[in-house]
């Protein structure tokens, strides 16, 4: 019997296994079954767990918030981008948080960099350790919404991070002169001490204002600080602090190790004797806060201060910290960290990394009274760290010259609010270790006389004004824990920015110079920063080729100053006609689109609208254009204009655009709704005759350039563009609105639905969603008519897409629906962004990457993963039994690691920056570069086939590839049903599919295919068909 075509073979059927069905009845299994198949496939940890996960000289990264390109885009997406946004103003260093958020959206990564940067020099340390739960996330207005607040702290880590590997070097502010011609007190001497975060914030701006002899000094033979010598390598990677020093150094701030204030005669009198006109102290507070029942107790005998512990752990665990290789400090059994602190629980989880069984975490005071952020205390949680709160240490007992235990008397909180405690309660606690992480002070004589002469408050700390950083000594400045003021990282880093401006004012009044009453620190600026992204085209010089379409954004011209004023580099007016065809529109007329589904707020990825043209009279446009060519006279304004099919019409109303002063005229002749029932608009752009004669009506009229604009309702818009060009036009817009319904609501009725009939029409549709085919438009009508220029819109929301249509033959950028979900500001993430796509092709080392995307590591919830095939020799996917054997196999590599005192993290990329190479390429030079690719289906070669190849230590076992293959494609992948990893068979055509709809980027990727690709005919082409 002849096998059925209709049915599945034998061997398909087998990979359809566990291919979706639709459910008939409802499913029963016992619960004992349930808790049995539920280890298998969990993938987080048990709550019942009574063995942990062994953390031994394993310092991979371990912060929540760490994101991959995949989680950080989704991330940047889900935010609103507020007005007045409140996370902004949570941000000790006033980051501008939505603007960075919106380049990281836009795939804009050194914009976004750029805007950390310039608020925040150390922003790769904070977005890695700042309490952001505590700080910006705290005040994030998603806080209301199901969904929950943006991981701002993971953005901004993911953004510097990869700027960071672009090894782009900083460099002055060009609008200073050079160095010089700098004024003299731009030469000034200026001291800081400690090259921790304060005083590197601090030189940073100063270096940025243009002062060119700064000198860090920093006692250690390292630098960064705490943030080197205290924060775990697994919460902030030495190479980081490597990279935002060699930022600073960039700008010609010296550093000089083991020199610090009371060493070598180094004092504030000897410095002023030495010609330094300021000085900024940041040296931290360097001395632990050690308890009286500690006297005498010493490393030898288990007790650690975490001054002492912290740096030990650091040394041995940051490669590139300092020539040493010292080894981890050696904890075992049981050790007690005393103290609620980040540092507290710094220690707490560092010490299961040296050996640690337990680690208990002890305080005098309850939960809700923990100094720690919560992602500390969280992260000492989930490593099985114990917490024993309202216990005060009392005595330490010692056995054999070795802690045994410690003693501990209850507290309690009185009605007066008073902790007092209790002698009657008792605890002791057998211990191996104690680590005391009751704080810092300052209390070494040798550096307190170092400052003299500057006073001292109670505290024993510099007395300073709290808003200049100045201290009782004018030219002396102070900033850090040394300050008394910051308890965090960013709160030492905005202490130095703060005091940069007030020695910037104390050096300027030496020398009697104003300076704004507003401070005025600069950005942060890169070689990318001076790429010139001007553009000619019919003529006209564009400043950038960036400009608002005539559509809502322009619907005043007072909308039209602001945007000039935010750096846009030309506009068009809303479309005008003469006073006989003037509109009134109705409401509601634009709404969301339905595209991308029910996504609600902005990143919509289209609208629909029904607004007709201006409702403003021709006159107020003249008389507007007149006053913004008088103020902005170097960006370009083009007049909208429409009227029906009338020479006279058309005559008149260029000639009156002409006489106001616009640089061009556009003329819309694609208006799809509303306008074409008036014999304009899209009445008069679908016949090539008609626009032919229209253009050269306009041509005999005025002598300024002028284009169409073009609709996509049409069959084959090259016509039309063809019959503009021969009319005299010098170039065209394309495309306008595609004409359409957008939905229809459960009872019928549509939306936009007007008055009570709820009526409505065909309406525009714009945005991404008809990006392909505005793209198809634009390489169409630059492929037919080389060199003709094209002013490109629909769907431009970012440089990336920007230069997509650049790339197919565009001249300049027209943007409407993009400021619709934000705002004018964009412009700044345009500009930066097409710069810094532009430099990054110059750049040899970085040819693999795709635009500003680098190649993705191989990860799993962002943090790279070690090949678990290469240590054993077989692929184990990341859940269940399958995920406590790879945690097992990673905790004996760690610790063989550790047995040849081997490192485990990478050495910073000291010294290392990447220049421009070959020539930097203009805007000119990327236009219509894409046109040599595209072509008809005939030149493509079916010879030349490739296959899916899975990354199965990235694959999250979604089996999304698996289901799309077998329902919409080749049934050509396997999906194992104990370990749920895909297979690619022999069967793969190469659709490319799977790629398509797997969620994680670069885990599917398509390769060259090595055998002949012969296809499945069905029946052998010599039989004839049936029917």
């Amino acid at each position: 019997m002849a096998r059925m075509l209709s049915r599945d073979l034998p061997d398909i059927e087998s990979i359809l296994a566990l291919n979706p069905r639709v459910k008939n009845h409802a499913s029963l299994r016992s619960t004992t079954t349930t808790k049995k198949e539920k280890k298998h496939w969990k993938r987080n940890s048990d709550k019942n767990c009574s063995s942990c996960e062994k953390l031994e000289n394993n310092f991979d990264d371990i912060k929540h918030t760490t994101l991959s390109e995949r989680g950080a885009l989704r991330e940047a997406m889900r935010c609103l981008k507020c007005a007045d946004a409140p996370c902004q103003k949570s941000c000790p260093t006033n980051l501008d948080i939505k603007t960075f958020i919106t380049s990281i959206a836009n795939k804009n990564y050194y914009g976004a960099a750029r805007i950390i940067l310039s608020d925040n020099p150390l922003g790769l340390t904070c977005g890695m350790v700042c309490p952001t739960s505590d700080l910006c996330v705290g005040g994030c207005n998603l806080y209301a919404s199901e969904e929950g607040p943006i991981n701002i702290g993971g953005l901004q880590q993911f953004a510097t991070e990869v700027f960071s590997a672009m090894q782009i070097p900083q460099m002055r502010n060009p609008q200073l002169l050079p160095p010089e011609e700098m004024p003299e007190s731009f030469h000034s001497k200026i001291a800081l001490f400690g090259c921790g975060p304060a005083s590197v914030s601090c030189a940073s701006f100063l270096a940025r204002l243009g002062y060119d002899n700064i000198t860090i000094f920093e006692k250690q033979k390292f630098v960064g600080g705490l943030s080197t010598s205290e924060i775990p390598q697994f919460r902030l990677p030495y190479s980081v602090v490597d990279f935002e020093i060699k930022l600073m150094k960039d700008l010609g701030v010296k550093v000089v190790c083991e020199k610090g204030l009371g060493s070598d005669g180094m004092a504030l009198n000897s410095l002023r004797e030495d010609g330094y006109k300021a000085v900024f102290i940041g040296i931290g507070l360097p001395e632990p806060n050690r308890h009286k029942i500690f006297e005498g107790l010493t490393t030898e005998q288990g007790f650690y201060t975490s001054k002492d512990f912290l740096p030990l752990v650091t040394r041995a665990s940051k490669a590139g910290m300092c020539g040493c290789r010292s080894k981890l400090p050696v904890v075992h059994g049981t050790v007690l960290v005393l103290g609620a602190g980040d540092t507290a629980f710094d220690c707490a989880t560092s010490a299961l990394r040296c050996g640690a069984r337990r680690v208990f975490v002890i305080f005098r005071k309850g939960f809700t009274n923990i100094r720690a952020v919560p992602e500390e205390m969280e992260l000492a949680k989930e490593e099985k760290c114990e917490f024993l709160p309202f216990l005060s240490p009392r005595k330490v007992i010692s056995k054999a010259g070795r802690i045994a235990s410690m003693e501990f008397c209850r507290t309690e909180q009185d009605e007066a609010g008073d902790w007092i405690e209790d002698e009657d309660q008792i605890v002791r606690l057998k211990a191996d270790f104690i680590i005391s992480a009751f704080g810092s002070v300052l209390s070494d004589p040798v550096v307190k006389e170092a400052m003299t002469p500057i006073k001292f408050n109670r505290w024993g700390l510099p007395e300073l004004d709290p808003e200049t950083m100045q201290t009782s000594e004018p030219w002396v400045f102070a900033g850090g824990d040394v300050a008394g003021l910051a308890n965090t990282t960013v709160e030492s880093v905005n202490d130095g920015k703060q005091a940069s401006w007030h020695i910037h004012k104390y050096i300027q009044s030496l020398h009697g110079s104003a300076v704004a009453p507003k401070p005025q620190l600069p950005m942060f600026y890169s070689p990318i920063d001076l790429v010139d992204i001007s553009v000619e085209m019919a003529g006209l010089k564009f400043p950038n080729p960036f400009g608002l379409a005539s559509a809502p954004p322009t619907t005043s011209t007072a909308m039209i100053r602001r945007a000039f004023e935010e750096g846009w580099g030309f506009a068009l007016t809303k479309t005008f006609s003469l006073n006989k065809d003037i509109v009134t529109n109705v409401s509601p007329r634009i709404v969301r689109g339905t595209t991308s589904g029910p996504i609600f707020g902005p990143a919509q990825s289209s609208f629909l609208n029904i607004e007709l043209i201006s409702e403003k009279t021709a006159a107020y446009w003249c008389q507007s254009v007149i006053e913004l060519k008088t103020d902005f006279p170097n960006n370009i304004l083009i007049s909208s204009i429409m009227c029906s099919y009338n020479k006279d019409d058309w005559t008149e109303l260029s000639k009156m655009a002409e006489a106001s002063g616009a640089d061009a005229l556009e003329l819309n002749l694609s208006c799809p709704h509303g306008m074409g029932e008036r014999g304009m608009g899209l009445a008069c752009g679908q016949d090539p005759e008609l626009v032919r004669n229209i253009c050269r009506w306009v041509r005999q009229a005025v002598k300024i350039p002028f284009f169409a604009k073009l609709t996509p309702n049409v069959t084959n818009i090259v016509d039309i563009a063809t019959a503009a060009q021969e009319g005299g036009a010098d170039g065209v817009t394309a495309t306008n609105t595609v004409s359409g319904l957008m939905g229809l609501r459960a009872d019928g009725t549509p939306w936009p639905a007007i008055g009570g009939g709820k009526r409505t029409t065909y309406g525009g549709v714009s945005g991404n969603a008809i990006r392909p085919i505005a793209l198809r438009a634009v390489s169409a009508i630059a492929r037919a008519l080389p060199g003709f220029p094209i002013l490109a819109t629909g769907g431009i929301d970012s440089a990336e897409s920007g230069l997509q249509f650049l790339h197919a033959g565009a001249s300049v950028l027209q943007v409407c629906s993009a400021i619709q979900n934000q705002d004018f500001t964009l412009i700044q993430d345009y500009c930066t962004g097409l710069k810094a796509l532009l430099y990054l092709q110059s750049l040899e080392q970085l040819q693999n990457w795709d635009g500003q995307s680098p190649p993705t590591p191989r990860h799993q919830q962002g943090k790279p993963l070690p090949k678990i095939a290469d240590l054993v020799g077989k692929k184990l996917p990341s859940f269940g039994p399958y995920l406590e054997e790879r945690k097992k196999i990673l905790a004996e590599y760690k610790l063989k690691l550790k047995s040849t005192n081997d490192t485990i993290v990478n050495e910073p990329n000291e010294g290392k920056t990447y220049m421009a190479k070959k020539p930097i390429p203009t805007v000119q030079d990327v236009i219509a570069r894409a046109l040599k690719h595209i072509g008809a289906y005939g030149i493509l070669d079916n010879k030349e086939q490739v296959v899916a190849l899975i990354d199965e230590e990235m694959c999250i076992n979604c089996g999304k590839c698996y289901m799309t293959c077998n329902d919409s494609g080749y049934q050509a992948i396997k999906f194992d049903p104990e370990t749920h990893l895909p297979t690619v068979t022999d069967s793969c055509t190469g659709c490319n599919l799977c790629l398509s709809v797997c969620p994680i980027i670069d885990c599917i990727t398509m390769v060259t295919r090595t055998t002949l690709y012969e296809p499945k005919r069905g029946v052998p082409l010599a039989v004839d068909p049936l029917c």
